[in-house]
């Protein structure tokens, strides 16, 4: 299941940055037992050279860039996937960590990389420089704990190493898209780990291929370390500056050289990244800070939109190189994506949550017995409703954490066999109530129908739908998997169609000016195109890649071949849309 690559390395003359005299300088060291079973800390001992190498690439087994691996394979009838109807959300492609400065960088960017397991559960993977500058790395599908064992984590000792792991589109041939990606070339090698999506992606493909690059994916990363390769700047970090230079769209990148760990944010600010530091004085970014937690490192702050931080031995220097406009934060990671213990662009997403209930219980009141919520993500946000209108929050919903893959349905169908799965009913709760359940968002609305139905068959007199986010309208092309404008509910029919659609009592959104008005001065910082159509960097494309893997990732012909990966992009600014967006939908029978 897994890959590791590794690369021999001859050194070549130094150059060295200074640190940046804002960030804290090394802290006293401790040290605690070696023990990954226990999830302890491991000791530190600093001793990066800053020395860039020439390399030889040794390849001592398969590589996701320079090998090809298949597992384009189906799954037959009577298996259920259980992504196909019941996972009706929209969906993060990945999450990155990077560690610079501790012995044990690896088994670190482990426990960091759990701790972000809800931003991908299809790959996992982690890089790490040894002793000798060679860059190894253990590659694999599905989660961080099948992916990665003792063994696995000792072939990645040193104290310098970047980790990932992504979501894709099922079926697709995924091995050799699970990152961080390898690569050397002429002055170096290199490792990159991307959360984002970039919507010149066609373009900048077909260009590097019109010069001669050969492509063994359908990653967006590809096509950066590509652009690494062929850049002409000095010194090496520059190489990076000037690829990134040339990508629209978001991206959240963390790259390691042979002495260095990078890390780059778009100027738009689309995705989250942060910057940590452990007692030890080693320098930690990650996705989220519940990354930073997990690992006892202290949150010191974001990377801010169009920086370019630097750290070696020497410590850190930010390079603010690229442009940024307004910054375009992406609203999501605090209705869903990120978890509710991190803090994201500044701000605790729990008290997001718990105010967008709130807010929803303001505006759009209903008489009602018991407040539930649809598990996980919905919680804080039904807390939120409950606390303000004053009644009890119950866990009338419970979910399964054991769920695998794919499943052995019965040659009977069972209705609504992927959510019955995942959500149980408890009828102590629902029998004979007026229940107001809340949830994050609706995307093509199944899963809200199959849950509704669901509450009913377990008694409940009503059932009032409340969703903690404004209609989604509009696809999302800066790293979000989110469905054509055309399969979202929401953009084809209007709130009352829609509660008709899922059998609902009653259903309120979220109203979109109250949620610019939480947010307050810094409401123009983020990017809200999902709920209103208007793209802060506007596809120049005809299509836009779907985040995700090709199910033909254009290995057996050219990229106009592919069919299925695509979203079609906007014709222009304004998307026509049935739904009533900005103000307060509250329907009842």
């Amino acid at each position: 299941m897994a890959d590791n690559t590794s690369f021999s390395a001859l050194s070549k003359p130094s150059y060295s940055l200074k640190p940046n005299p804002q960030i804290p300088q090394k802290a006293p060291l401790f040290i605690l037992p070696k023990t990954l079973q226990k999830t302890s800390l491991f000791p530190q001992k600093p001793c990066l050279s800053h020395t860039t190498h020439k390399t030889h690439i040794t390849l001592s087994s398969k590589n996701p860039i320079s090998d090809l691996v298949s597992t384009n394979k189906k799954s037959p009838d009577h298996f259920s996937s259980y992504f196909d109807d019941d996972d009706d959300k929209p969906r993060e492609e990945c999450g990155v960590v990077g560690i610079h400065g501790d012995p044990e960088a690896s088994r670190l960017c482990y426990l960091a990389l759990h701790a972000l397991q809800h931003r991908g559960q299809e790959g996992a993977g982690i890089v790490a420089v040894n002793e000798n500058k060679v860059l190894q790395s253990v590659t694999g599908v599905g989660l961080v704990s099948e992916v990665f064992n003792e063994s696995k984590l000792d072939q990645l000792p040193g104290d310098l190493a970047i980790g990932h792991v992504r979501y894709s589109t099922a079926g697709s041939s995924m091995l050799k898209n699970v990152q961080p990606f390898v690569a050397g070339y002429r002055f170096g090698s290199v490792g990159v780990a991307h959360n984002g999506n970039l919507v010149n992606y066609r373009k900048l493909r077909a260009t590097l291929e019109d010069n001669g690059s050969i492509f063994n994916t359908s990653s967006d990363t590809e096509v950066v370390l590509h652009l690494i390769a062929t850049s002409k700047a000095r010194p090496f970090f520059m190489r990076i500056v000037d690829a990134c230079e040339k990508l629209e769209g978001a991206y959240s990148v963390v790259f390691v050289t042979e002495d260095k760990l990078v890390a780059v944010r778009d100027p738009f600010g689309f995705r989250p990244l942060v910057m940590g530091r452990r007692s030890n004085g080693a320098v930690v970014f990650a996705s989220e800070t519940c990354a930073l937690d997990l690992i006892e490192a202290t949150y010191e702050r974001e990377v801010y939109p169009g920086e370019v931080l630097v750290v070696d031995k020497d410590g850190v220097q930010s390079l603010c190189l690229m442009p940024h406009p307004e910054p375009k934060q992406c609203i999501f990671e605090h209705i869903y994506f990120s978890l509710p213990n991190s803090v994201v662009f500044g701000r605790s997403v729990y008290e997001s949550r718990h105010v967008f209930g709130e807010i929803l219980a303001t505006e759009a009141p209903v008489d009602c017995d018991v407040v539930i919520a649809v598990p996980d993500s919905g919680v804080v946000a039904a807390l939120g409703y409950a606390a303000k209108a004053g009644v009890p929050f119950q866990q009338g919903l419970i979910r399964s954490h054991y769920v695998g893959r794919t499943f052995i349905e019965p040659s009977q169908k069972i209705r609504d066999f992927g959510v019955k799965l995942k959500l149980s009913p408890v009828r102590g709760v629902l029998e004979g109530k007026r229940v107001v359940v809340v949830d994050d968002s609706i995307v093509r609305g199944t899963t809200s129908s199959k849950i509704v139905r669901l509450l009913k068959e377990a008694g409940a007199k009503e059932v009032h739908m409340r969703i903690a986010s404004p209609p989604i309208i509009a696809s999302c092309y800066y790293g979000v998997d989110t469905p054509s404008s055309e399969e979202l509910i929401s953009n084809r029919m209007s709130v009352e169609e829609i509660r008709e659609f899922i059998g609902c009592d009653s259903l309120a959104f979220l109203p979109f000016d109250s949620l610019k008005k939480l947010l307050g001065d810094e409401s123009p910082n983020f990017c809200y195109a999902c709920f209103s159509g208007n793209y802060p960097v506007q596809p120049k494309e005809l299509k836009v890649k779907r985040v995700g893997d090709f199910m033909d990732d254009g290995l057996n012909g050219n990229l106009e071949s592919i069919d299925g990966s695509w979203v079609q992009a906007p014709l222009n600014q304004e998307v026509h849309k049935v739904s009533e967006v900005g103000k307060l939908s509250s329907l009842q029978n």
